[in-house]
Parts: structure tokens; C-alpha cells; sequence
């Protein structure tokens, strides 16, 4: 046996040539790639290239011959993407794990293959480690059902290759890795439609192809030397488990995926899986897609994607449920569940194959039968795959079918499985084909960061919050809607109007005013009264507009309310709008919802239904029962009544328009003291109305007082979402901030109120100049996916003030920026709303020249054109 100086001389003397060879062979599979992408003469060579130089290093450090390398995993199985992990289990004789020699070789080994940069992920086992841990590691298992001896011992390998197949018991197996896809499934939400996916792991992924490989081997259904996905779908074709025809489409989309994620390691030059926006637009053009008027190149490339992830998601579900049934030591339990179909276990079937297509209306009742029948927990594998040859029926004579119709409401109008039902729809293509415009969305994105599904993805997301409304076990997530809810008389309506709300995302155009349109084709074809198709019209129209005025205006202005409510015209539509909107905003992403936007919504929802109870609503109403709420606090609080009305005359008439009776009540206490105060009052508390902190700023006014405390707030790292500023007769500013930290969570302890009040009383107090707005840097997924800034500043018709909104990227510092504008072009702030919606900030403000007069054309042009270069 070779001493270990002269294998270490060999080490020494081979490396550079040994990572040259490497490095050149590498680059030629990248050149070949791109001249001419055959994804499977990449695979070939990129295995050949990494087998030829592991089987050169083995040989020249003499391992000892009674060991041998085995390619696991992905390189087990040919398929070597150009980043990936290189797997390999070097089997070792029984006791030779004591043999020093042999692990001061092996680890030799490793170290020379890390040296010469291979990402290699290695284990050293006898045949018995194998099998020990196999029984305890469905991981190990795995690799062993998908091994490639590469050097060495060829008996020893034929005994691991025939232990591997021994020990694996098809059903635990089966069970095994069915629990282990469901969890992998979990970490992605259950779903595939996430903005920035994994293509190998997000459900519809290469990994659930490779499931197929698995199970196939553990059932000894391809028991041949390659086992990549070609040769599976091949043997499983011959077996008639799939038709010719699936294994055509699973190849198409399995090549799909794979070419995206062969070109996202070399973009990347890293092992990434994930489609960051980072890459997306170089992917979109790499592989030949280019703008539309209407559509980017990585959205066409993104809806591509999400396309081949439904089919094999689609394909997974069927084969899963075969081989389920294969594995089943007894036939199903056979029941009839009506004339036409029956249930196999626990699984919907046809009770004859042409089902479908004699009777096309048999496809909505399948769907129907299965609300209806608790016990039945989904569809068999042939009424699935009927469906797919059935699909090209949902046609126009279809849709024009009134018992199609009929089928269709009463499905939306069942007590029990509407979301479930309407997701295997989509899921098997029906939907999309009975509703063309909802076709047109599936796998879409959209373009911003708030909403983190695909259009239809997120819509489906939307009718599933209205549902939980509608489950009593759940009442306690959201009581008020559940409690209306319960009390809607027609919930099918609002599931109609979920559906439609964002049918018309990218078209071009208003999309609420487009999906108007199609909803009302649909009303009327399926026969809904003119009131309940005026409702769903409606709420497809004004589906942003909740949302848009709690968000953006000052809710304690009673003519907001009294405007809100002359839109929503009554409370039926008023409830079903307050639920589809709680719904939707909840179905965007798991973190825009928050406590602060729940009280915003429940606040309006609250006053317009009062508003539209009292046929003389008006604000001189409003303001007296605020002004007798307040006092009633005050005088709990032992503070006369001609103290703080002797304040309350100072602080002017339209206070009371700007505030409601707590936040009265919660100034007048602290304040009435300190009327005249010379230093600046800070004062902060949890907010009563949710998430964050209520801070309260009274100072006299000064031109800089809003940017100083924008920028003392960016400094510690919180986001405003709130500012009402309002300045007193006798010339003071009352500022009230509503402030969240970052990551939206609310705060609970003393020791930060008390820094607030202390450092910002402070910086106001200090006659410093004022500090430069934080420049911090944008997140990286703005960078590809940047918003287009839009400024725009309209006049209020009610008064001298003007509106401005403004659409930007967030960052820190965004709103100290705009702030810092204001202070330059003399102009005066007296409310402010900042809503962040992901990484897009939409913030109105209500602003007006210092002397109280209008601002002119110029003043407001130069004042837009500003904004615009500096946010």
C-alpha cells in the first residue's frame, strides 16, 4: 500500500492540474449549453466530467479496493445541475471503520475533493450502517432506492443494491414520504404561487417529480440501471399507469423546469433554486420572452412557470392516489352515491368511463357531490383524468347549458366546502374553462410586493377568508365579521363578488372597472335578480374603496363618513363590503394584516352604519356628542368644566372635527395644566385603538416641528402610520402620532414610552439645525421589481387645502424626505396618512400654504416635480 507521503506528494503535484481540468471541463458544458441547451446531453457530460475525475482521484490514492464510491441523490440518478450538490456514500467493509489507514485515505479524499472545489456531501457506512439507519431515516432510504456505483467493489455493491431493495417496505415507505411531502408542501404555504418560488421544493416542483421516481422503485416498477425521469415515465407509460399522452405533457413541463433551473445556477453562479426577482428579468430574456404594452417579459416567464407547476402538481395527485391503490392489500370498498357516480373508500368515481362525455353537466355535479357527501375526502385517480379529457367541454354550449348554471349557484351556495371545492375546480382546469376571464389570470403575477400570489391564487385566498367568517369554531379570528356573516342573507354573492374582484388585473385599464363588466355578463347569464346583481357589480366596482378611505383619510372628519356612506347607500351593502374587504386585504400577504388597518376598517364600518341609521347625520350632530363623551372623562377625572372649556376655546372649533372624544378627553387631561407651556409636552401610550404607540407632541408651532419628528421616529427604526397635525388658536401645534416598529408588533413596555417622551421633547426643544433624511437602502427585491414614484396633488373642494398622494418604493427615511419638501416650499401640514403595503408606500397628506391661502399652479408644480426627484 502507497505511504501516505507519496499520496500526499500526489495531492500536492495534481491539484492545480486536477482544478484545471475541472474548471475547463466545466466551462465547455457552459459553452455547449448555450450554443445548443440540451438539457440531457448536460446532464450526461456534467456526470461524466465529476465521474471521470472522482474515479482518477480514487485511483491514484489507492483506496482500499474492498470499498466503493456510490453516487446518491441527484447524482445518483444522472440528473447533476450545474451548482448542485455532489452526493456520494463511500461504502467501507464490515469493522473496517477502526482501520486508521483506511479513514486517514477517506479523509484524504474528501479533503482533495473540497479542494478542488467540488460541493461534495459524503457518508462513510458498512452495508449494516446502511440498512440501520435507512430504518430509522426515510432520507437515507431514499438514497439508497437511487444509488450509481461510480469505483470500486462491484459485489459489495450489488449486495447494498439488493439490501437496499429488501429492506424497503413499499407501504411505509409509501406513507413516509407522502407525510414527508405534505410537510414540505406546509413550508410553502400549500401553494406554488408565491412570487418568488422554489423550483425545486415549492409544491409543483422538481421534487414532486422525483416522488414519482421513488415510489416507482420502491414498488419495483422500473427496475432498470438509469433511473432519471425519462426512463420513469417510459416504464410507467408501458404499464399503462399513464397514457402517452400524459407522458408527453409531464416531459414538456419537467423540461420547462429544469432549463429554468439549469439557466438560474449558471445566472446565479451558485446552487439557487429560489426564482428571485434578482433573476427573473435576465431569465425572461435569456429564454426569448420580451414586453408587451400590458405584460413584462418576466411576468409572461412567471405565468409559464406557475402553468407547469399546476400540470404537475395535477400529475402528482393522480399517480400518489394509483399508488395508493396498488399498495391497498384490499380492493375498495364500493358504495353508490347516486345513478351515475359512486364512492371507491372514501373517493368520488364515475360509475361508467364515457360518463363525462355523454353527460357534460355530470362535471359540475361531481363537484356538487362532493360538498354533499362528508365521507367522501376527494376525487378517484380516473374521475380526475376524466375530468382532464372532459375539460375541452366546458365549452360555450356549456356555459349557455341552464342546468350547468344551476349547478354552478348551487355548488356557490352550499353550506360546506365552497372553498375546497372551488380550489379542485381550478386545480383540475374547470374553473378557468367555465370562466374564461379567470382562465386568462391563472399563474399571473402581480406586479408589486404587497401581494405575494399569482391573481388567481390570490382570489381563491379571498373566498377562503370569507369562508372562515362562516365557520363558528373560528369566530374568535375576526367576531364582527363572523357575526355579520352569519346574519348575510346570500353568501353565494359575496363569493361572486371574491371571485370577480380582480378578474381584470392585467388587461390595462381599471381593473375594477373591467371586472364590472364581466360580472355583470355573468349575473345576468345565470339568471340572479336585478338586486343581487346590482350588489356583485357593485362591490367589484368599489371593491378598493373601504380600503382607500380608511387608509388614506382622517376618519374622525364626520364628512368623510357622511361621504363614505352616501357611496355605500345602505347597510346591506355596507356589511358586504366591509367583509369583502377584510377578506382581501387579508388574502394580499400573511403580514400586510395588522391590528392597526382591523381598527381603520371596524372604526369606519361603525360610524357609516350609524351614519346611515340617522337621517340627520351631520357634523354639528357628531361634534356635540364628542364634546359631551369628553367632558363626561373629564369630570370622572375630577377636572372642572370650566377649566378645560376655557382650553378647549383656545385650541379652536375644527379640533373637535379632527378628533374624537378619547383623544380629547386624553389631551385635555394632560394639557389643561400647561396651556401656555414654554417647553415642548411628549407624551406616549399604548394605542387604544390596536397595534403601536399613541404619541402626543404639543410645542409651539415652528416651521420644522413635522420633520424633526419624522426623523427622530426613522431613527429608532418605527414607521409611522399616522399623523394628525393640527394647530391651535393661540398658535400651538397638537401633533398625534400612530407608530409602529418594523416589523408591525405591538409594544408593552414602559421603559421605551418613556424614552420617547424624554428624547423627543429633547430634539424639539433643541435649536440645532435640522438633520439630513436617513438615506437607507432599498430592499433587494425593490431593486427588481422597482415602483414607479407618482405624485399627485389635487385640491380640496370643501377648502383652501390641497391632497397630495404619493406611490413610492419604501425606505427608510421616505417619509422624513417628504417632510423636509414641505419645510422648503413653505407649505403647511395638517394631516398625514401613511399606509406601507409590502414594500410600496401609498401616504396622503392634507397640506396648505403657510398664509392660508390657495396654492397657485407654479407653486404646486414645483412643489410635485421635487417630490418626484427626491423620493
Amino acid at each position: 500500500m502507497q505511504s501516505q507521503a507519496q499520496s500526499a506528494d500526489i495531492e500536492k503535484n495534481n491539484i492545480g492540474a486536477l482544478r484545471q481540468y475541472l474548471q475547463n471541463g466545466f466551462l465547455a458544458l457552459k459553452t455547449s449549453y448555450a450554443e445548443k441547451p440540451s438539457i440531457a446531453h448536460l446532464f450526461r457530460q456534467h456526470c461524466k466530467l465529476i465521474d471521470q475525475l472522482l474515479i482518477k482521484i480514487w485511483a491514484e490514492l489507492h483506496i482500499d479496493s474492498r470499498c466503493c464510491l456510490i453516487a446518491v441523490g441527484g447524482y445518483g440518478r444522472g440528473e447533476l445541475y450545474p451548482y448542485s450538490d455532489i452526493d456520494l456514500l463511500i461504502l467501507i467493509p464490515e469493522h473496517a471503520g477502526n482501520d486508521d489507514s483506511l479513514n486517514q485515505d477517506i479523509e484524504r479524499l474528501v479533503g482533495l475533493m473540497w479542494d478542488l472545489g467540488l460541493n461534495v456531501g459524503h457518508s462513510v457506512r458498512t452495508l449494516s450502517e446502511c440498512t440501520d439507519e435507512a430504518k430509522k431515516d426515510i432520507t437515507v432510504q431514499t438514497n439508497l432506492l437511487e444509488s450509481r456505483l461510480l469505483t470500486g467493489d462491484k459485489v459489495l455493491y450489488q449486495s447494498f443494491r439488493a439490501n437496499a431493495q429488501q429492506i424497503t417496505d413499499p407501504l411505509a415507505f409509501f406513507n413516509a414520504k407522502l407525510k414527508e411531502q405534505d410537510q414540505r408542501h406546509a413550508k410553502y404555504n400549500d401553494t406554488a404561487y408565491n412570487l418568488e418560488p422554489n423550483i425545486k421544493e415549492s409544491p409543483g416542483g422538481l421534487r414532486d417529480l422525483h416522488m414519482i421516481i421513488w415510489l416507482t422503485r420502491s414498488l419495483n416498477l422500473h427496475s432498470g440501471s438509469h433511473l432519471n425521469l425519462s426512463s420513469i415515465w417510459a416504464a410507467l407509460t408501458r404499464l399503462h399507469i399513464i397514457s402517452a399522452s400524459e407522458a408527453k405533457q409531464i416531459r414538456h413541463h419537467e423540461k420547462k423546469l429544469q432549463s429554468l433551473r439549469i439557466q438560474l445556477h449558471f445566472l446565479s453562479r451558485r446552487r439557487e433554486d429560489r426564482l428571485l426577482f434578482d433573476f427573473q428579468n435576465d431569465l425572461a430574456s435569456m429564454l426569448g420572452y420580451m414586453n408587451t404594452p400590458n405584460r413584462r417579459a418576466s411576468e409572461q416567464l412567471m405565468q409559464g412557470y406557475y402553468r407547469s407547476v399546476k400540470y404537475i402538481s395535477l400529475m402528482n395527485e393522480i399517480l400518489l392516489k394509483q399508488f395508493k391503490q396498488m399498495l391497498s392489500a384490499t380492493p375498495p370498498a364500493i358504495r353508490p352515491v347516486n345513478d351515475r357516480f359512486e364512492a371507491h373508500d372514501q373517493l368520488l368515481e364515475a360509475r361508467t368511463a364515457d360518463l363525462l362525455q355523454r353527460q357534460p353537466s355530470a362535471i359540475f355535479e361531481a363537484f356538487l357531490l362532493m360538498q354533499q357527501n362528508s365521507p367522501l375526502t376527494g376525487m378517484g385517480a380516473a374521475l380526475i383524468r376524466n375530468l382532464q379529457r372532459a375539460k375541452k367541454l366546458v365549452n360555450r354550449d356549456f356555459r349557455q347549458s341552464l342546468q350547468c348554471r344551476k349547478l354552478f349557484i348551487e355548488i356557490l351556495s352550499q353550506p360546506n366546502g365552497v372553498n375546497h371545492t372551488l380550489r379542485a375546480m381550478n386545480r383540475y382546469g374547470i374553473l378557468g374553462s367555465y370562466i374564461p376571464a379567470f382562465g386568462r389570470i391563472i399563474g399571473q403575477m402581480q406586479h408589486d410586493l404587497f401581494h405575494v400570489y399569482t391573481v388567481d391564487e390570490h382570489i381563491l385566498n379571498v373566498l377562503a377568508n370569507l369562508r372562515r367568517f362562516s365557520k363558528p369554531e373560528l369566530k374568535h379570528e375576526f367576531p364582527l365579521c363572523s357575526k355579520l356573516f352569519s346574519e348575510f342573507d346570500a353568501p353565494h354573492l359575496l363569493y361572486l363578488a371574491a371571485l370577480f374582484h380582480d378578474i381584470a388585473k392585467g388587461r390595462g385599464g381599471d381593473h375594477s372597472t373591467l371586472g364590472k363588466v364581466d360580472a355583470a355578463r355573468f349575473c345576468k347569464l345565470h339568471g340572479l335578480s336585478k338586486a343581487d346583481s346590482a350588489l356583485v357589480t357593485w362591490l367589484v366596482e368599489s371593491h378598493l374603496k373601504m380600503s382607500l378611505t380608511a387608509q388614506k383619510s382622517d376618519l374622525s372628519d364626520p364628512g368623510v363618513i357622511e361621504s363614505f356612506a352616501q357611496l355605500v347607500e345602505d347597510e346591506r351593502r355596507l356589511v358586504a363590503l366591509y367583509l369583502l374587504t377584510v377578506a382581501d386585504i387579508r388574502g394580499t400577504s400573511p403580514h400586510i394584516w395588522n391590528a392597526w388597518k382591523a381598527r381603520l376598517l371596524e372604526s369606519l364600518f361603525h360610524e357609516t352604519k350609524r351614519a346611515l341609521a340617522d337621517p340627520v347625520f351631520h357634523t354639528r350632530q357628531i361634534i356635540t356628542k364628542r364634546i359631551e363623551e369628553a367632558s363626561a372623562k373629564l369630570i370622572r377625572y375630577g377636572i372642572s368644566r370650566e377649566t378645560y372649556e376655557q382650553m378647549w376655546q383656545q385650541f379652536g372649533e375644527n379640533y373637535f372635527t379632527r378628533h374624537e372624544a378619547d383623544e380629547i378627553a386624553w389631551h385635555s387631561r394632560l394639557l389643561t395644566p400647561h396651556l401656555h407651556s414654554v417647553k415642548s409636552i411628549v407624551r406616549a401610550r399604548l394605542s387604544p385603538y390596536g397595534d403601536g404607540i399613541q404619541v402626543m407632541i404639543y410645542t409651539r408651532d415652528q416651521n420644522e416641528i413635522f420633520a424633526k419628528i419624522c426623523n427622530f421616529f426613522d431613527r429608532m427604526g418605527y414607521n409611522i402610520v399616522e399623523a394628525k397635525i393640527y394647530t391651535t388658536s393661540h398658535g400651538y401645534a397638537l401633533d398625534s402620532f400612530i407608530i409602529l416598529d418594523q416589523a408591525n408588533k405591538s409594544i408593552s413596555y414602559s421603559g421605551l414610552l418613556k424614552f420617547i417622551e424624554t428624547k423627543l421633547t429633547d430634539k424639539l426643544d433643541n435649536r440645532d439645525a435640522l438633520e439630513s433624511p436617513l438615506k437607507g437602502r432599498i430592499s433587494r427585491q425593490v431593486k427588481h421589481m422597482p415602483i414607479q414614484a407618482q405624485v399627485t396633488i389635487t385640491e380640496d373642494p370643501d377648502n383652501n387645502n390641497h391632497i397630495v398622494d404619493i406611490i413610492a418604493n419604501d425606505r427608510p427615511g421616505l417619509l422624513a424626505t417628504v417632510a423636509q419638501q414641505f419645510l422648503i416650499y413653505d407649505v403647511e401640514l395638517h394631516n398625514a396618512k401613511i399606509n406601507t403595503l409590502g414594500n410600496r408606500a401609498e401616504d396622503t397628506f392634507l397640506i396648505s400654504a403657510r398664509n392660508s391661502q390657495k396654492l397657485d399652479a407654479q407653486h404646486i408644480k414645483s412643489l410635485c416635480q421635487a417630490m418626484l426627484k427626491n423620493i
